[in-house]
């Protein structure tokens, strides 16, 4: 949730855990944490400064920064714990595609509350009061009924009415 940008460049950010990394590296871990677009636009793309905790960046901005690090490192292990709260659900979806069709031999465990973004998911795990009140993939969980079921039709309902009942 807490993401953290050094008072360096974008690009050295990026490639904090993997400092010999490439440019070609660095930018394709930010084209699959949908921010590349965004640094083309700084006047100084990759080598733009962000001031300490990326304080020159949008919240969004900083958690695309900090996944495309994360993405770089390619680790075995992969735990986005809420990490995009601060994208919208189009950009959201752009991201966890990417981790989709690039990342098939890591494992991801991820927390979040908007649950499209979990609805692909081998297995989705909801808690209760640090219990696990069900367990399974999306069509199970939304055949069993309950809790998973009630909040993602309750959560597709508001993106509808933010989209200005558009679907």
């Amino acid at each position: 949730q807490e993401h953290f940008l050094f008072s360096a460049t974008i690009g050295e950010n990026v490639a904090f855990a993997k400092p010999d990394a490439s440019i070609q590296d660095i930018i394709r871990a930010c084209q699959l944490a949908s921010i590349h677009d965004d640094i083309r636009r700084f006047p100084n793309g990759y080598d733009t400064v962000v001031g300490e905790r990326g304080v020159t960046l949008s919240g969004g901005q900083k958690q695309r920064i900090s996944i495309a690090r994360a993405i770089l490192s390619n680790p075995a292990i992969l735990i986005l714990d809420d990490s995009l709260s601060a994208v919208d659900a189009k950009t959201e979806e752009q991201i966890l595609g990417a981790l989709r069709e690039t990342k098939t031999e890591q494992t991801l465990i991820m927390s979040a509350h908007r649950l499209s973004a979990v609805s692909h998911a081998s297995l989705i795990l909801v808690m209760e009061e640090g219990t696990i009140a069900q367990a399974g993939t999306h069509v199970e969980l939304m055949a069993q009924g309950g809790w998973y079921k009630e909040m993602y039709e309750r959560q597709q309902l508001e993106t509808i009415v933010e989209q200005g009942g558009s679907s």
